[in-house]
């Protein structure tokens, strides 16, 4: 837009105001004279008289170093590819603030053939959701996004072959990018349950510090292998969801994935960088379906078309893992531990290396800078509460009472709150199982007459889920460590003041909320590093 254009704007945007003021006003300007002064306001008279005076050449220095200024502006775009949402943020390095944001839920769950046992999403309603929220985000800003920062839902595998996405083009610009479902399996996630104790104690052992469990890519894939195997023979390449979305952006020929992401696949040597080769071929396991591993924080490739006003060229990192991104974008110190309770539930702070803390219920995980987080990683967390309270929807729908979900949210935490301290009630909370103990049920114990009441029952559920993870991850252990405080993320502890009460309970340490937290801020942050 010229500076002529702009200034016609403005004026006319000044008379729109002087109209909004007095339902019946003259012209405004007469002979550079304004009409009716009383009719407008201080402010406005103010302003008419800095745009009626100022001339052209003024106005087009103005109008230039605000060009310059905007032309000067460096952001970061993050994406974070969750379990049932897209998040994006646009990040700015110089001022370390969120200059925009969308989110967008995914609805992405379909049927498995397994049943229960299945967990699996419609790859083509993810990147669906990925457009929906980056189109959404100012054009203004999006052209000054100089990298973007990819994360997502770690464990999880999809397959595809050659075409398995398009541009959309309108005018030889691409206007948005389209997963093609019949190039594509399904994504089959982390809560895939489909790998049962007895095939897993089947599998050959990893040469690596970490297990492979159910959920995991080289778990489901070496499961079709056995049941499937001619799903995997028509099929080229895997990876996780995040790892397709920048394949698809940088327009790759084969995917590339972060440490982080392999890690959580099983059958990876994190210290020697590598995948187990000799002993997945050794049961015949596809490896030329495994994708090459990079460092996380390497550039993956670069965006092969303008893509909503970001420019063509744009680097993209390799895509991370949301929990490493939401510690990144949460952690201020070495004496913080990260408690994030969204879907599931993790607690975890960031060690040098690999040590023995006498506890076979935590991992640990590739963080950045050849670093490791020391992580509790409980299956069940926010998911669980989250079917306690669809439950009671249901049984209320059943009587003939609809009730929104937000209005049973804010009921339980209220009657939680006023509920006693201290209950005989006992609930285990293994509504999905554990990696530890994947046989493991939920269940209740110690029902009397002083504690069936609704308070009571969603108190001892949202303390069963904090006890749950301090039997993985002992308060000890962070003594030992010298953590100082516990900093909460996720939308499902910030939320819960029940869970915030529990946490302080079971871990005898502060819980603080900060202003990072976010997993696309994060996957922004950690392709600067």
């Amino acid at each position: 837009m010229s500076y002529t254009q702009t200034l016609h704007n403005v004026r006319r945007r000044v008379a729109a105001r002087a109209r909004e003021t007095r339902h019946s006003v003259p012209d405004p300007v007469r002979n550079g004279r304004v009409a009716n002064r009383s009719t407008f306001s201080s402010r406005d008279q103010a302003y008419r008289k800095k745009i009626r005076h100022c001339d052209a050449s003024s106005f087009h220095e103005s109008f230039q170093n605000k060009q310059f200024n905007m032309s000067d502006k460096k952001y970061v775009l993050g994406m974070d590819i969750g379990t049932t949402s897209v998040k994006v943020c646009v990040y700015d390095p110089k001022t370390r603030e969120i200059v925009a944001k969308q989110s967008k839920d995914t609805a992405a769950n379909i049927p498995s053939d397994q049943g229960i046992e299945g967990n699996k999403q419609d790859v083509p309603k993810i990147v669906s959701a990925v457009h929906y929220c980056v189109s959404r985000l100012p054009r203004d800003v999006l052209r000054h996004v100089t990298r973007i920062g990819v994360c997502g839902q770690m464990h999880g595998v999809l397959l595809w072959n050659n075409g398995a996405w398009e541009k959309v083009e309108k005018d030889g610009i691409v206007m948005r990018y389209e997963a093609t479902r019949e190039k594509m399996s399904a994504l089959y996630t982390w809560q895939d349950t489909r790998c049962k104790p007895e095939f897993l104690e089947s599998l050959p052992k990893p040469d690596s510090h970490l297990n492979c469990c159910s959920g995991y890519g080289c778990a489901t894939l070496l499961w079709m292998l056995h049941n499937k195997p001619e799903k995997l023979k028509s099929f080229t390449y895997s990876s996780t969801v995040q790892d397709f979305v920048v394949a698809m952006l940088c327009d790759l020929k084969n995917p590339v994935m972060s440490d982080q992401n392999a890690a959580s696949w099983g059958y990876f040597n994190t210290e020697k960088n590598e995948w187990n080769h000799d002993i997945l071929n050794s049961i015949n396991f596809p490896t030329n379906l495994l994708p090459k591993v990079v460092k996380s924080g390497v550039i993956a490739g670069v965006l092969s078309e303008s893509w909503n006003g970001i420019p063509e060229g744009t680097p993209v990192g390799a895509a991370l893992g949301d929990l490493q991104c939401s510690i990144i974008a949460t952690l201020e110190n070495r004496e913080d531990a990260v408690l994030n309770i969204s879907t599931s539930a993790q607690l975890a702070f960031v060690v040098n290396s690999i040590q023995d803390v006498g506890c076979k219920t935590v991992e640990h995980l590739p963080y950045f800078n050849n670093t490791y987080l020391l992580v509790a990683a409980s299956l069940n967390g926010g998911n669980v509460l989250a079917t306690f309270v669809k439950m009671l929807q249901q049984w209320m729908l059943e009587f003939g009472f609809p009730i929104p979900q937000s209005k049973v949210w804010e009921k339980l935490i209220a009657l939680g709150l006023e509920a006693p301290t201290t209950s005989a009630m006992k609930i285990c909370p293994h509504l999905l199982g554990e990696r530890h103990a994947p046989a493991s049920k939920a269940a209740v114990e110690n029902i009397d007459l002083s504690n069936i009441q609704l308070g009571c029952v969603f108190k001892s559920l949202c303390d069963s889920i904090i006890d749950n993870l301090h039997i993985m991850m002992p308060k000890r252990i962070l003594q030992n460590a010298h953590i100082k405080r516990i900093v909460g993320n996720g939308s499902g502890l910030s939320r819960n003041a029940v869970l915030q009460r529990a946490v302080e309970h079971f871990y005898s340490l502060p819980l603080e909320f900060t202003s990072g937290g976010d997993a696309a801020k994060g996957a922004a942050i950690a392709v600067l590093e």
